[in-house]
Order: C-alpha cells, then sequence, then structure tokens
C-alpha cells in the first residue's frame, strides 16, 4: 500500500511524526509500520528508558497520556507503542485533549486493528491536523494476487499468476499468513527466482493437481474425470479442504460466468476489469462460458445454494462432505 510506504519513507528522511494512529480491518500495514517505528526511531542504546510497548487491554486512557507526557531520557525523543488499543475503544475520545497538543518529544503509536474511530469525531480530526492517522483496509479477494506479485517484486522475486492464485486459495486473504509463507520461500531460494506451483507443492504443502483452482478449472472446460479425481482427493482429507470454502469458490467462479455472458464488450482486457481477474486468466473463462450457457450457470448457482444448505445439516443430517461434493459435482457436469 502506497500510503504506508510513504510513513515508512517519511520516517526514513527524518520527518518523524508526535503521533501516528494505526486503525482498521487488515493488521498486516499496522503491525509493519509499528514494527518499523519500534526497530528504526530510537538508537539500540537509546531504547532502554525511551521506548515502551504498552497493551490496551492493560492500561487506561489516562495511563497512555501520562507516560506520553513524559520527557525522555538522555535522547531527543521517546516511543510509546500501543498494541490492541481497540480494548480502549470505549474510551478512546479521552485522548483528544493530548492529540491536540501532543508532546514533540513523543512518538506515540496507537494500534487500533479491526476497528476505525469515528471521522466526525473530535479525535479524528485532532490526530490529521497534528500527526498521522493510517487507515489499513481488508484487501479484496481478486487484489491479493496482485500484492502477492508487487510484494514479491519488490524483494526481487518474481511468481507466476498459478502460483499466486494457489496461495490466494489455499490462505485466504490474511496478509499476514501469506507473507510468512512468502518468507519461507525466500530463505531457499536466491533473489531473481520465480516462484512456481512446484515450488509452492514442495515448501507449503498446497498440492499443484489437487486444489481449488485445478477443481475450477477442469469443472470449467468439463473435465470430468479430472474434476472427480480432485473431488475425491477432498473427500479423503476434509479438513485441509473444507466444504465452504470449495462451494465460496465455485459460487464466485460460476457467478463470474453469469456476468461474463451478460458483457456486450468481451475483449480479454475487459473482461479482466469488470470481472476483477488477471488477464492470464480471462481465457478460462471464454472457456468456461462456451461449456455452461447462461441457463445452465443459472441452474448451477442455484445447486451450490442446495449443497451448501445440505452441508450444514439441513435436509442431509447424514450425508458425508465427500458424498455432497460428488453428487453436486455429477449435477453440474451433466
Amino acid at each position: 500500500m502506497e500510503e504506508a510506504r510513504q510513513i515508512v519513507n517519511n520516517i526514513k528522511n527524518g520527518k518523524i511524526d508526535p503521533i501516528y494512529f494505526l486503525m482498521g480491518e487488515e493488521p498486516y500495514y499496522i503491525d509493519k509500520i509499528a514494527d518499523f517505528i519500534a526497530e528504526n526511531v530510537l538508537k539500540e542504546e537509546e531504547k532502554g528508558f525511551n521506548q515502551m510497548t504498552l497493551y490496551g487491554r492493560d492500561v487506561s486512557v489516562e495511563d497512555i497520556v501520562s507516560n506520553a507526557k513524559r520527557y525522555p531520557m538522555m535522547a531527543e525523543r521517546q516511543v510509546i507503542i500501543v498494541k490492541e488499543a481497540q480494548d480502549l475503544s470505549r474510551t478512546i475520545e479521552n485522548i483528544v485533549d493530548y492529540a491536540e497538543k501532543p508532546q514533540h518529544t513523543t512518538t506515540l503509536v496507537m494500534c487500533y486493528k479491526y476497528k476505525k474511530i469515528d471521522k466526525r469525531k473530535k479525535l479524528y480530526k485532532a490526530v490529521k491536523k497534528t500527526g498521522v492517522i493510517f487507515e489499513s483496509k481488508r484487501l479484496y479477494e481478486n487484489q491479493v494476487s496482485g500484492w502477492i506479485q508487487d510484494t514479491l517484486k519488490s524483494r526481487e522475486y518474481s511468481i507466476s499468476p498459478k502460483a499466486a492464485q494457489m496461495l490466494v486459495e489455499f490462505l485466504g486473504i490474511d496478509l499476514g499468513k501469506i507473507d510468512n509463507e512468502l518468507q519461507k520461500l525466500q530463505l531457499i531460494s536466491p533473489k531473481g527466482t520465480v516462484i512456481t506451483p512446484e515450488l509452492i507443492e514442495e515448501n507449503i504443502g498446497i498440492s499443484k493437481d489437487f486444489n481449488n483452482f485445478e477443481l475450477r478449472k477442469a469443472i470449467g472446460m468439463r473435465d470430468s474425470l479430472k474434476a472427480h479425481r480432485i473431488i475425491n482427493y477432498f473427500a479423503q482429507n476434509p479438513k485441509d479442504n473444507p466444504i465452504v470454502v470449495i462451494i465460496s469458490l465455485l459460487f464466485s467462479y460460476f457467478s463470474q460466468l453469469l456476468q461474463y455472458h451478460g458483457l456486450p464488450d468481451k475483449s480479454k482486457g475487459n473482461v479482466a476489469k469488470q470481472l476483477k481477474v488477471n488477464p492470464y486468466f480471462v481465457g478460462d473463462y471464454v472457456t468456461g462460458a462456451k461449456n455452461y450457457p447462461m441457463k445452465k450457470v443459472s441452474a448451477v448457482i442455484a445447486m451450490l445454494h442446495e449443497t451448501d444448505v445440505k452441508s450444514k445439516g439441513v435436509g442431509a443430517v447424514s450425508i458425508s462432505q465427500g458424498d455432497l461434493l460428488k453428487e453436486l459435482l455429477v449435477k453440474i457436469m451433466h
């Protein structure tokens, strides 16, 4: 995220603000900025007396303000990082007086995860005027693959589109979890390496042949044999392949096929833009649309809804996850 990068660059260039209020649904950038401040604002020999980490569940707003008003010892500034500050949500507005006139020898970092403060209230306006307010927004699933590519590029690596999609479908949209896996791959791969599905399979444990991406592709191509092989693999490993995730991904795919059918402009660029997919995968939707006319797509979406209800125990108490998926696949492919 460009805004997070700018905050880090400003600190590197010596522009250090008295307050950083880091908030939002995506904790990854909140942690990254706070960690950077903790590691780089003070020298190592200054940290013992002048850097502290507090936790919202253990302190009050008054405790934070009291510490923030102290003067540093044998250093130009002190750093106070308040983690899990969202635990102070009921009283967070009480910090407004300090935010309006912050101590300029203190760098106060508030890590307010999974929530955000009201932009109409005094605190937001005060911090915006005297410090930095940063909102970390959660990425949509279709944005995460691009984030993976950009992150690896900044570290002098690259990744194939299929490999990036495998990570998204296996790990979801948790950027912290994804970054942990990327760092594992970087440890065993020299800079300049292209991350491939084979590398992911060998080192992360995601099968390059038996995963949701390959299932979706096989169904789109009406490759019944391959699709059944994947479903059988899923049935044997239900904990690693929960039915709720499989149904969700297939629903997303067929919803996109429905959208594709309705597009007057089916050029590659427009399809990628409207369906919010990497242009590399547009061919999969062209093939899928040929194999599934609009009427069939609508019917499949209804089947997915029915299977989802059954998977929750409504009308199908004794049917296993594997049998539900096999039944669904037969209906889709015929």
